[in-house]
């Protein structure tokens, strides 16, 4: 199958002839057709066409979250008269600010959130090729990552231009709240008014699907053919959307990169977290109304004194998360098994090679340092284990194999677990890929790093991790052909990679991207089983 034409340059053209166009027509009608006007349910809306692409921005599918709206589920929007305009992003979720404090960070540049943060966030940004109600094109809705914690859809490597020009595809970048803002589990504090708060912000991205699936078409989207994904805190949202009865029917494709979730906190955990929240805050019991009269300001304050007055007081430091709540979130996510909510959704999970060295500052390990740090991990099979990776790759620097461990017991280890339960439910099928390229920047330093594919994924090379070369335009290519196929059609094979096998448990076929595109069976099998190994006897 060979769903794409490269329609960059069609797009472009198109664009420019439609440019030259209104060239001659008067004021009024140059307007008209540069700055679109889209009616949606809740009123019309104005965009701007730029070389192909009309592009609305800060349109929200939810009303602001200030007042008694914090901490409760996401609010309908009110209708409005006339146009409004969708021009400049709207505010980003309340979250305590990114500083440039390492050079990984720099490189995803990490502390631009455009517009900054405010509590009328619950919008989205749209990218499309055609403003046609019939057009019908795939839908592509991408969550940010930065944990629970932080990130926008407003942010650096969630621009869907590139992307939009290459795959004909309709992208969404979407906000929704983090942190205490999104995930205070209050209930024990104010009440079954509150009974829901540890899940808001997951409940709002059930209602920009929600609102996707009632308002796309105007914006030549097919609501019947939405993809669902993200890397990191959003391939976790992503998974935790597969298990959410209220998202049933919205989504229709799902990715997981580098975030496979397997399972939440209980209630009471995140209720111990809100506890340690509202102490810092110097609330008690029965005052949580107090938190919707406090600004903005103290509350994200709170927020990061958190970890320090946990630490002083001798407690392991808490964060705030998503929480299994008995309403939005019924049940646990993937475990014991995968979600029958989605079992019919079919899904592409992956992981990256070196993912932990994003956390990691060691750059020039030694052997004896990579012993100890193996035998932190796998005690008296420290020795064992650096042969095993050594062999797998004698050239890798000891800072790489160090991440590699790190990587292999989290990110990899339980993309694994969601992989085997998603082809054991035995409905929709899943495809899974590792990432070996290695990014550029600082001379190789982080290899396969966690974050790798964002901006590819959606056709972008001007990220730092990636840089602008023939070989990052040439992954670029691979990785948004992937996603573009799988969202017209619920398959990732596409010209760009070679033919790409169904995952099952008995054959484990991966797709490695790398300069040189190839499926593997079980890649790295000798690997999981040793850590396997050590699980079981330790």
């Amino acid at each position: 199958m060979k769903p794409l034409t490269n329609p960059s340059r069609r797009l472009f053209l198109a664009g420019s002839t439609a440019f030259a166009g209104i060239a001659g027509l008067s004021g009024r009608a140059w307007s008209q057709d540069m700055f679109p006007v889209v009616d949606t349910a809740n009123g019309k809306l104005r965009g701007v066409w730029t070389s192909g692409v009309a592009t609305f921005k800060g349109v929200h599918y939810a009303a602001s979250t200030a007042g008694l709206n914090r901490f409760m589920p996401p609010q309908p929007v009110e209708k409005w008269a006339g146009v409004k305009d969708a021009l400049t992003m709207s505010e980003v979720a309340p979250q305590v600010p990114g500083g440039r404090t390492s050079g990984y960070g720099d490189l995803i540049v990490f502390d631009r959130q455009p517009s900054g943060i405010g509590e009328d966030c619950l919008s989205v940004n749209i990218w499309t090729p055609s403003l046609e109600q019939n057009a019908r094109k795939p839908v592509i809705m991408v969550i940010h990552g930065g944990g629970y914690y932080g990130g926008s859809g407003n942010s650096f490597g969630m621009d869907g231009d590139a992307m939009t020009r290459f795959s004909d595809c309709v992208v969404v970048a979407v906000n929704h709240r983090l942190g205490a803002m999104g995930f205070a589990n209050l209930e024990d504090f104010g009440g079954s008014d509150f009974a829901s708060s540890g899940t808001v912000g997951m409940q709002d991205l059930v209602a920009a699907l929600a609102w996707i699936q009632e308002n796309i078409a105007a914006f030549g989207g097919d609501p019947d053919r939405v993809l669902v994904y993200g890397q990191s805190g959003g391939g976790a949202k992503t998974s935790n959307l597969l298990a959410m009865p209220s998202a049933k029917g919205l989504m229709h494709r799902a990715g997981v990169m580098s975030g496979s979730s397997l399972a939440l906190q209980s209630k009471d955990d995140a209720a111990r977290t809100a506890d340690a929240y509202l102490r810092v805050l110097g609330l008690n019991k029965g005052e949580v109304h107090k938190l919707r009269q406090l600004p903005l300001t103290t509350l994200i304050a709170a927020q990061a004194g958190m970890e320090a007055d946990m630490r002083a007081r001798g407690e392991a430091p808490r964060t705030f998360g998503p929480c299994v709540d008995g309403l939005a979130i019924p049940h646990q996510t993937w475990t014991p098994d995968a979600p029958e909510e989605s079992a019919d959704v079919p899904m592409v999970i992956s992981t990256a090679l070196d993912e932990r060295t994003y956390r990691m500052r060691n750059f020039d390990m030694t052997d004896a340092e990579l012993l100890e740090f193996a035998r932190e991990r796998a005690g008296e099979q420290a020795e064992e284990a650096v042969a095993l990776y050594k062999e797998d790759d004698p050239d890798a620097r000891p800072f790489h194999l160090a991440a590699r461990m790190d990587t292999d017991t989290g990110f990899r280890r339980s993309a694994f677990t969601m992989a085997e339960r998603k082809a054991a439910q035995g409905g929709a099928p899943v495809w899974t890929y590792l990432w070996t390229w290695p990014s550029p920047a600082y001379e190789g330093r982080y290899g396969a790093v966690h974050g790798i594919d964002v901006g590819l994924a959606l056709h972008s090379v001007r990220g730092g991790l990636t840089g602008a070369s023939a070989e990052s335009v040439a992954m670029a290519d691979r990785l948004a052909g992937t996603w573009a196929a799988f969202a017209a059609t619920g398959n990732p094979n596409n010209e760009y990679v070679p033919d790409w096998p169904e995952y099952t448990q008995s054959d484990r076929a991966t797709m490695i991207f790398d300069n040189e595109m190839k499926v593997v069976e079980d890649p790295r099998a000798d690997i999981r089983d040793f850590w396997e190994g050590v699980d079981a006897d330790g």
